[in-house]
């Protein structure tokens, strides 16, 4: 009895044969012709992971009118591009954008596809999953593979209530596939001189085979993409309330920035959730992040310790947050936010007055 189960165990253990699938293969998202940022971060994480694999770094690109989103994808890393550029596909729907995919991934046979955690992602991800079918490691937040002869990917996302990070593999199917979240990884810089093959395919459906229709897309007016913002003034628990965020916007809307928050913030209903950076909220990498009365706990700074330049405003000057920021401001935060919105204030209506209006000659 001891030695079948042995044997059993053993037979589990067993990699089956995916010599077939080989590459790694990038959907990258767009709407009206525009692509989504997470889309060349994930081709930037993809070049690597590619890399170590020695394989192709794949793109799909799926729309209408989005040749240009084929040069880019060469530009920022891909290999080979499959472009689907079709009237019928110019809205996103599940049906016809899966249909598309799951006939490239059929065809190509990657053994690793990636898509962002975003609405359109997660939807296309897991239609495509389900049919496949394979594994679906959702909301990754770091990425790697094993060399040969495993080549498993390493999809490791948040778990147990955001308090530690698991490690999710796909041992017994190909391909292997997971969503990522935004502003998590980094953009290869893109290089217009370098060169890849595109190859075109068809959308398999017409418009009157597809039940949905898209009558009219409105986007809101009032929400903002943190994760896509160049500018973040955040708050935490040192504000004492919701009332200083108004301080916070003030500093934001000068320097031409969002407001964003600490869990603590956001879980003491002083700011909606939709303004939460950190482990349970946005990942977000922006030009500047200014965090002011946030104290730097671990779950706040994975999700924005990757900005390009962070300013601390905080008045304990132990606090972990300035062990990450390139500048740090040891005081009151309510003396010093409105300084400094002053100060953007007085800055951009000088640059503005030395600005010289063009003549107009007749």
């Amino acid at each position: 009895m001891v030695e079948e189960s042995k044997k059993e165990s053993s037979k589990q253990d067993e990699m089956p044969d995916w010599s077939e699938y080989r590459g790694v293969m990038i959907f990258i998202e767009q709407r009206a012709g525009e692509a989504k940022n997470v889309s060349w971060q994930l081709l930037g994480e993809g070049r690597k992971l590619a890399d170590k694999l020695e394989v192709e770094l794949i793109a799909l690109v799926i729309g209408q009118s989005v040749d240009r989103l084929a040069t880019d994808a060469i530009a920022y890393g891909a290999d080979r591009v499959y472009l689907a550029d079709a009237p019928e596909l110019n809205e996103y729907r599940t049906r016809p954008y899966s249909r598309v995919a799951l006939h490239v991934i059929r065809e190509v046979k990657p053994e690793i596809v990636l898509f962002g955690a975003t609405a359109t992602g997660r939807d296309l991800a897991g239609a495509i999953a389900t049919h496949l079918p394979t594994g679906l490691t959702a909301d990754c937040t770091i990425l790697d593979v094993e060399p040969h002869p495993s080549r498993l990917l390493l999809a490791s996302r948040p778990a147990f209530s955001e308090k530690m990070l698991a490690t999710i593999l796909c041992k017994r199917y190909r391909p292997q596939m997971a969503t990522a979240r935004a502003g998590v990884f980094e953009a290869a810089p893109y290089d217009s001189a370098r060169k890849g093959e595109v190859q075109k395919v068809s959308s398999l459906l017409s418009e009157e085979e597809i039940e949905t229709r898209v009558l009219q897309f409105i986007e809101a007016t009032d929400r903002f993409h943190l994760e896509e913002a160049e500018i973040i003034v955040a708050g935490g628990r040192g504000l004492g309330g919701p009332e200083p965020f108004k301080l916070l916007q003030e500093l934001a809307d000068a320097l031409g920035g969002v407001v964003g928050a600490s869990r603590a913030a956001v879980d003491a209903g002083w700011i909606g959730h939709a303004h939460q950076v950190g482990q349970t909220g946005y990942t977000v990498r922006p030009k500047l992040y200014i965090a002011i009365g946030i104290s730097g706990a671990v779950q706040h700074l994975v999700g924005m310790q990757n900005s390009d330049c962070i300013i601390a405003i905080n008045h304990d000057q132990d606090a972990p947050i300035f062990k990450v920021a390139n500048y740090a401001i040891v005081g009151d935060l309510f003396q010093i936010v409105p300084a400094l919105t002053q100060a953007v204030r007085a800055q951009r209506s000088a640059a503005l007055s030395q600005q010289v209006p063009h003549e107009v000659v007749e």
